[in-house]
């Protein structure tokens, strides 16, 4: 049966009512948010107890990434990801995320085919791109720094 552009459009809009793109986006924002002031606290708590600035950094961020992956392992983080969207993947969190994930998930076939090989399928490229981008800028700061100062 062929359907002209009029009817196709009607059964779009039918099956797909309009997304409250304010409400979402807010929803996000807020969700990011409270997970940035959690990071803050923690930091802030690690900073209290005596450790130094730095330490106290990279205790946030691990702490973060452990709470996510247990979050994840748990259905947790998925459960509030599909409601808040981005929120959950802006911070350090949805990196860890998205590493846990794909582990959990095929895990069922081992350690080294399922758990090992399918871990970083996600945040793999981002890992490689990452990492190509910090050596491209690397070496042109390099060769820049005379201009520029530095």
């Amino acid at each position: 049966m062929k359907m002209d552009n009029q009817t196709y459009d009607e059964m779009r809009k039918k099956a797909s009512p309009p997304s409250p793109v304010v409400r979402d986006c807010l929803w996000a924002f807020f969700v990011g948010g409270a997970i940035c002031c959690a990071g803050e606290g923690l930091g802030t708590l690690y900073r209290a107890l005596g450790f130094t600035l730095t330490d106290a950094g990279t205790l946030t961020s691990a702490t973060l990434v452990a709470l996510s992956g247990l979050f994840t392992a748990l259905g947790w983080y998925q459960k509030l990801a599909a409601k808040a969207g981005a929120g959950t993947l802006v911070p350090i969190t949805g990196f860890a995320n998205a590493v846990v994930s794909p582990a959990i998930e095929f895990r069922s076939e081992g350690l080294v085919p399922g758990v090992g090989a399918k871990m970083f399928i996600i945040a793999g490229p981002v890992i490689v791109y990452g990492m190509l981008a910090s050596v491209a800028w690397g070496v042109l700061y390099h060769v820049l720094r005379p201009w520029i100062g530095g």
